[in-house]
C-alpha cells in the first residue's frame, strides 16, 4: 500500500494495490488498487484496466458500452451517471489501451462502497464485470480524546490503515498551531476548539472537538401540571466528543438521572421545584439554567390552632391561625358551626375580646382552583371572675361606711347630755335641783312595745354602765352612767290605762323612747325608733 498526494487536483488517496490473478484470462477486469481509503471533501479516482478476444469466430469485437455502477436493480446494474446521489460529481475516461477511468468529486460520507467497471461487446455474451470491485472508504480525519484528571491528550488519526503515516498540523479555533505532531495536550477547561488535518491539505480538517457549548435546559410539557402526569426534561448541548448529562434538583446534590430527557412519569406534588443539567465530555463541562416545574394540585387538610390555647379566659385576645399545602397557594376563610357566613377571611381569625357565647367549634377552610379542603378547632372560653378592681372598689367603701357607723356611735356616745328614763307614762321631768352634776352625763331609754297579747311576755332592764346610790360632789372624776329599761309586753290591765291616755288612732304597736335632759328649762323629750 502506498500514500500519494496529488497536489494540483488538491485530493488525497491512498491506495491498498491488490492483485487479481497471475494468468489473464481472454477476458479480464483488472482494478489496481482494490482498496482506496479517501477523507471527505477530497476527489479520488479509480482504475480499472480490461481485455476482450480481438476477434471471435471471424467477427470483430467491439465495445459498444463501458460504465461504472454501485447498485443493482432487479439484477441489473445502475450506471452512475443516472444516478442522482453522484450527479455533476462524476466523470468516465477510456483510454485505447483498454484502461478506464472513475473520477469523483468532493466526496461524501455516503460515497463509501464497492464500484465495479462493466463492458458489454458486440459478440453474443460478449459482456463483463469487474468483481471483485474497487472498496472506497470515505472517512473525516478525527481526534481521538484522552482525558486525564488535569489535561486532555488529542490525537489526529484514521481508520485506514497507513503503512507510513502523514504529518499532522493542528488548528485551535481556526489558527494554525505549532506542533506537527500526531497527538497534542492540552488544558482541560480551556474553551479551545481543536481540529487537525494532513500536513499540505489544510483545507481538509477533522471535525473539531471542544467542550459542551450552547447548553440549555427546558420542559417539554406544555400547561398546567398536575399530580399524576408524565413530565419530560430535555438538556441538549453542541459537543464533541458528545456529551454526557446529569440532572439534579435545586438545593439537593444527588443526581436525579444521567439520561438526556429526565422524565416523571407519575409526578407527585414532592417533585415541584427547580431543576438544572449538566453536560459533560473530556474537554470539559456546562451546567444549565434553572428549569421550574410546579405541580399543581388541592389544599391537604389545613393546620389549625388557637392562642392561646386550653381554656379561655372571657375578654382575652384570641387568634385562630390556618394552614395547608397547596398549589396553587389556598385562600382562606373561617366558620363558625352552625352559621354560614364565613367569619373571617385570610390565615388569621383574631377576637380581641372575646365572650362566653363566642364558645364552640370553628373551621378553617383552604380552597384553590384544584379543590377544597377544612379542619376544626374548639374555643373554649369561660366565664370570667368578679372584677377586681370592682371589688376592691367595694371593700374599700365598706370599710369606710363602717368607720363612719363607729365615728358616729362614737359621737353619741361622747355627747354630753343626760337622758333619764321616766319609769311610768306621764311622769314629770326630774327637778334640776335634785340632780347630781356627775349624773348630768347619764342617758336613760324607756321603750315600751304595745301589743294585743293577753299575757305579759317578759319584761327585761338592761344596764349599760355601774349605779352608784350616792355621789361625791367633791369628786372630780366624772362618771358616765348608762341606763336602758325595757318594756316587752304588759297586762291587759296595763294596757288599758296606757290606751285611756293614748289617742284612739294610736298604732298599739309602736315603739317609744323617752328621754330625760336635765337642764334649765327640763322638759320630756320624745324619740322614736
Amino acid at each position: 500500500m502506498s500514500f500519494s498526494a496529488a497536489a494540483a487536483t488538491g485530493f488525497v488517496v491512498l491506495f491498498l494495490s491488490v492483485t487479481v490473478g497471475q494468468d489473464e484470462p481472454a477476458w479480464s477486469v483488472k482494478c489496481d488498487p482494490s482498496q482506496i481509503c479517501a477523507f471527505r471533501g477530497s476527489t479520488v479516482t479509480i482504475k480499472c484496466s480490461y481485455k476482450y478476444p480481438s476477434r471471435i469466430q471471424g467477427i470483430k469485437t467491439e465495445v459498444k458500452t463501458r460504465f461504472w455502477f454501485t447498485k443493482v436493480n432487479n439484477r441489473v446494474p445502475v450506471d452512475l451517471k443516472k444516478d442522482s446521489d453522484y450527479k455533476d460529481r462524476i466523470t468516465y475516461n477510456f483510454t485505447e489501451s483498454s484502461s478506464s477511468f472513475l473520477t469523483i468529486k468532493d466526496l461524501k460520507q455516503r460515497d463509501s462502497a464497492e464500484y465495479k467497471f462493466r463492458f458489454i461487446t458486440n459478440q453474443p455474451g460478449g459482456e463483463l464485470t469487474g468483481s471483485p470491485g474497487v472498496t472506497l472508504t470515505v472517512l473525516d480525519l478525527r481526534v481521538q480524546v484522552r482525558r486525564s484528571e488535569t489535561q486532555t491528550e488529542l490525537k489526529c488519526e484514521s481508520s485506514c490503515d497507513q503503512i507510513k503515516p502523514p504529518s499532522y498540523v493542528w488548528f485551535n479555533k481556526e489558527e494554525k498551531m505549532k506542533q506537527q505532531t500526531s497527538s497534542i495536550v492540552v488544558s482541560v477547561r480551556d474553551g479551545g476548539r481543536y481540529s487537525c488535518s494532513v500536513k499540505g491539505h489544510d483545507d481538509l480538517r477533522s471535525p473539531s472537538v471542544y467542550a459542551p457549548e450552547f447548553l440549555s435546559a427546558k420542559l417539554m410539557s406544555s400547561g398546567q401540571i398536575t399530580e399524576g402526569r408524565s413530565v419530560t426534561l430535555s438538556c441538549s448541548s453542541d459537543a464533541n466528543p458528545a456529551a454526557k448529562y446529569t440532572w439534579r434538583k435545586k438545593n439537593n446534590q444527588s443526581v436525579v438521572s444521567t439520561d438526556q430527557q429526565f422524565v416523571l412519569s407519575s409526578i407527585l406534588s414532592s417533585d415541584s421545584g427547580q431543576y438544572y443539567c449538566t453536560a459533560q465530555n473530556q474537554l470539559g463541562e456546562k451546567t444549565s439554567g434553572l428549569v421550574s416545574v410546579q405541580v399543581t394540585y388541592a389544599p391537604r387538610p389545613p393546620s389549625v390552632s388557637v392562642t392561646p390555647s386550653g381554656e379561655i379566659m372571657e375578654g382575652s385576645l384570641v387568634t385562630l391561625s390556618c394552614s395547608s399545602d397547596a398549589n396553587p397557594a389556598a385562600n382562606y376563610s373561617w366558620y363558625k358551626e352552625g352559621e354560614e357566613a364565613p367569619k373571617a377571611s385570610g390565615q388569621n381569625f383574631t377576637i380581641t375580646n372575646i365572650l362566653f357565647k363566642q364558645r364552640g367549634n370553628y373551621y378553617c377552610e383552604a380552597q384553590n382552583s384544584r379543590g377544597r379542603c377544612n379542619s376544626t378547632v374548639t374555643v373554649n372560653v369561660v366565664a370570667a371572675p368578679r372584677n377586681r378592681v370592682a371589688a376592691a372598689a367595694a371593700a374599700v367603701s365598706a370599710v369606710l361606711l363602717i368607720l363612719i357607723l363607729i365615728c358616729l356611735l362614737v359621737w353619741l356616745i361622747r355627747k354630753p347630755k343626760v337622758w333619764k328614763q321616766q319609769s311610768r307614762p306621764g311622769a314629770g321631768p326630774v327637778p334640776s335641783e335634785q340632780v347630781n352634776p356627775a349624773e348630768e352625763s347619764v342617758v336613760y331609754s324607756v321603750v315600751h312595745l304595745a301589743t294585743k297579747q293577753e299575757e305579759p311576755l317578759y319584761c327585761n332592764t338592761v344596764q349599760l354602765g355601774p349605779t352608784r346610790p350616792k355621789r361625791h360632789k367633791k369628786r372630780k372624776e366624772e362618771e358616765t352612767v348608762e341606763y336602758a329599761s325595757v318594756n316587752c309586753g304588759r297586762t291587759r290591765t296595763d294596757a288599758r290605762t296606757e290606751s285611756e291616755k293614748q289617742d284612739s288612732v294610736e298604732d298599739p304597736a309602736a315603739l317609744y323612747s323617752k328621754v330625760n335632759k336635765p337642764g334649765k328649762n327640763s322638759r320630756e323629750t320624745p324619740a322614736g325608733f
